[in-house]
C-alpha cells in the first residue's frame, strides 16, 4: 500500500512564458507538488478564485518581481497598479507588489514568494510590507526554491543574506515616514479627515461635495486646508502621505458621479 503524501499547491505567476512554464515543469516533477502557471496578475486572480470555488485552494504563490512591466520602445515601464486600498483597480492588480497586496487581503492563507532577477532592497521591503513571505533570486537552485516554499508554509520569512541590511534600512525609514505622516494627519479636523479619505478613494471635488453634502466651494477650502496642513502641493502627494499614515479610502456607496478630479 502506498503512503499518501500531503501535496503543496503552487501557482507560478510570470509574464515571461518560457520561464513560467519551465519553472512549473521543474516543480511538477516533485512528488508532493502540484503546480499551475499564470501569465499575468488578472490571470492569477482568476486561477485563485476558480481554485477556491472548487475547494482546491493554492498554498503558495510565486510572483515575478517585475510582473506587468512591459518593454515599450526598449524602455521598461510599469503597468497600472491596484486601487489605493489594495483591491483591484481598473482591470485588476497587474504588477507584482499590487498582486501580493490584493491576494493577502482576500486570501490570507496563501503564502507569497517574490522571484527577482536582481537584488533590490527597496522593492524587497515593499514586498514584505505588502505581505510577501520571501524574496528569492530567479536563478537560485530548484532545491533552494523548494526549501523556501516549504519554509514559508511553516510561517518562515526568507530573504537573501545580502539583502538583510538594505531591507532593514528601508523598513526603518518607512516606519519613520509613517510616524511623521501619522502626526501630520492627526493635525486635521474630523471633517478634513473625511475629505482626505474621499481623496484617497479617488473622488474629485464635485463627488466629495455630493458625498458629504457640502458645497464644492467648501470642499475646495477643505482640500486646500488638507494640503497645507500635510505640507504637500498636490492631491497625489496628499494621498501618498495618507497611505503611509494608514489612512484608508472612504467606502464607496451609491453612484459616483466624478472620479479622479483635480484640485483647481
Amino acid at each position: 500500500m502506498g503512503v499518501s503524501v500531503a501535496r503543496i499547491r503552487v501557482l507560478v505567476v510570470d509574464d515571461h512564458r518560457i520561464f513560467a512554464e519551465s519553472l512549473a515543469a521543474a516543480l511538477a516533477a516533485e512528488p508532493d507538488v502540484d503546480v499551475s502557471a499564470a501569465g499575468s496578475g488578472p490571470a492569477a486572480l482568476r486561477c485563485l478564485e476558480r481554485a477556491s470555488a472548487e475547494g482546491r485552494r493554492y498554498d503558495v504563490m510565486l510572483v515575478d518581481a517585475e510582473l506587468g512591466i512591459l518593454a515599450a520602445n526598449g524602455v521598461r515601464v510599469p503597468a497600472p497598479r491596484a486601487a489605493p486600498d489594495g483591491g483591484p483597480g481598473p482591470g485588476g492588480p497587474v504588477d507584482g507588489i499590487s498582486l501580493v497586496t490584493g491576494v493577502r487581503a482576500t486570501q490570507p492563507h496563501i503564502r507569497t514568494v517574490v522571484l527577482a532577477e536582481r537584488d533590490d532592497p527597496r522593492r524587497a521591503a515593499m514586498a514584505l510590507q505588502a505581505g510577501a513571505s520571501g524574496w528569492v533570486a530567479k536563478d537560485c537552485s530548484l532545491q533552494r526554491l523548494l526549501a523556501v516554499i516549504r519554509g514559508v508554509l511553516r510561517d518562515e520569512t526568507h530573504l537573501p543574506a545580502a539583502l538583510l541590511t538594505g531591507v532593514l534600512r528601508e523598513l526603518t525609514a518607512a516606519r519613520k515616514h509613517r510616524t511623521e505622516s501619522e502626526q501630520l494627519v492627526e493635525s486635521l479636523t474630523p471633517r478634513e479627515r473625511e475629505v482626505l479619505r474621499c481623496m484617497v478613494a479617488g473622488l474629485g471635488r464635485k463627488a466629495v461635495a455630493e458625498r458629504l453634502f457640502l458645497s464644492p466651494h467648501t470642499v475646495r477650502t477643505h482640500m486646500q486646508n488638507v494640503l497645507g496642513k500635510l505640507g504637500v502641493h498636490s492631491t497625489l502627494a496628499a494621498v501618498a502621505l495618507a497611505r503611509r499614515a494608514g489612512v484608508g479610502p472612504a467606502p464607496l456607496t451609491g453612484d459616483v458621479v466624478e472620479r479622479g478630479g483635480q484640485l483647481a
